[in-house]
């Protein structure tokens, strides 16, 4: 784990929004190197700032990662994640992109020279079952379909 990553994101709660943004049966990702010693593949989001309301803080996050413009629909489910030094609760909200172009964004908060963010891309359920567990978000060990997905509902320990 990069040392930076370890200062910013460790040793307290994190409260986060995500979003699932699912096109032509493929889900958006955005896949980090530096906060384990591989990567890891998650769906867009990040840390809610104060005095902003969770879909503006969604909406952010969006564009820094991805580059797309997006509408916050409906709240799907929680996440809590504890592993030290992560715990993170999770609020996942449904999003479909509005405009905008896909590219690679970044992560504000780690700087130019420590950005975590690899690689954004749409993955299908077939390229996500194939990787393995460590290296994707958890919600995946409890979807492997596009359907089990966007049917995840209430609070879901991690």
């Amino acid at each position: 784990m990069d040392k930076t990553v370890q200062e910013f994101y460790g040793d307290r709660l994190r409260t986060r929004v995500c979003g699932l943004s699912v096109k032509s049966e493929k889900v958006l990702l955005v896949n980090h190197f530096g906060l384990y010693s591989h990567d890891f593949w998650a769906p867009p989001g990040g840390g809610i700032e104060f005095g902003q309301t969770a879909q503006a803080n969604l909406e952010r996050e969006f564009r820094e990662e991805t580059g797309l413009e997006v509408k916050v629909g409906d709240f799907l489910f929680a996440c809590e994640f504890i592993s030290a030094p992560f715990h993170a609760v999770e609020l996942f909200f449904d999003v479909e992109v509005m405009g905008g172009d896909l590219f690679k964004g970044f992560d504000p908060e780690t700087g130019k020279e420590n950005q975590i963010i690899s690689e954004v891309r749409y993955l299908s359920f077939e390229e996500i079952n194939k990787i393995r567990d460590v290296n994707k978000h958890g919600l995946f060990k409890r979807a492997k379909s596009v359907q089990n997905l966007i049917d995840l509902r209430g609070y879901l320990k991690i």
